[in-house]
């Protein structure tokens, strides 16, 4: 998760425990995993409503 949405796995680890991730689609050894299309639906639903600046 944390290479595919360019953040350190630290900040994955805050994201989960803080509610904001999707529930893994497995976890294995006590470390969650998710699906490519479960990063990709994700990151979509969060850019909805983005505020972009001017230029962009």
């Amino acid at each position: 998760m944390a290479a595919h949405i360019r953040v350190k796995p630290e900040a994955v680890r805050s994201y989960r425990k803080r509610g904001l991730l999707p529930p893994p689609d497995r976890v294995e050894g006590g470390k969650p995993y998710w699906f490519a299309e479960a990063i990709r639906a994700w990151t979509a639903g969060r850019a909805v409503g983005r505020r972009r600046d001017v230029g962009d």
